[in-house]
């Protein structure tokens, strides 16, 4: 399997969207992609394609000097095969690039397997969101990788 990385476009949006409705109980509307991929100034937003397919996505907002990890997500036929990691470290690193000095994200508590990703790139559970996801009132953990210049490929 070949793997490019790169920036999201507007007619990755259907298949990015689909990848997010595998993923998530509370998915982003279609439009939202579009808005992150062609509109909002403060995105970045990437996938992962395999022989032509978009199989990976993630949105990132540059704001200042802070990354925050907005969504992330594999297709499902495709986990556990580093495709995450691989989209994480690129975008982070490009992050970085344009001035980012600090990363952080949201991802439920009952999510260890995100969590585990996060944990290698030295991200700490920071905080704590009470009921931040609505459909089932579970709490997010913040994430944060203070020190964005250290950023290695564990």
């Amino acid at each position: 399997m070949s793997l490019l990385i790169r920036r999201m476009r507007p007619e990755d949006i259907p298949a990015v969207h689909a990848i997010d409705e595998l993923s998530f109980s509370l998915p982003w509307p279609e439009r939202s992609f579009k808005f992150e991929a062609t509109e909002n100034p403060a995105a970045r937003a990437w996938v992962a394609e395999a022989d032509g397919r978009v199989i990976a996505m993630l949105v990132l907002w540059l704001i200042v000097d802070e990354a925050h990890i907005a969504t992330i997500a594999t297709h499902p036929d495709f986990r556990q095969q580093g495709i995450g990691k691989q989209l994480l470290v690129q975008a982070l690193t490009a992050a970085r690039t344009e001035g980012a000095q600090l990363a952080f994200l949201e991802v439920r508590e009952g999510n260890i397997a995100a969590q585990n990703l996060y944990f290698k790139y030295g991200f700490e559970v920071t905080g704590r969101r009470p009921k931040y996801y609505k459909d089932n009132n579970e709490d997010a953990l913040l994430m944060t990788l203070d020190h964005l210049n250290a950023l290695e490929d564990p």
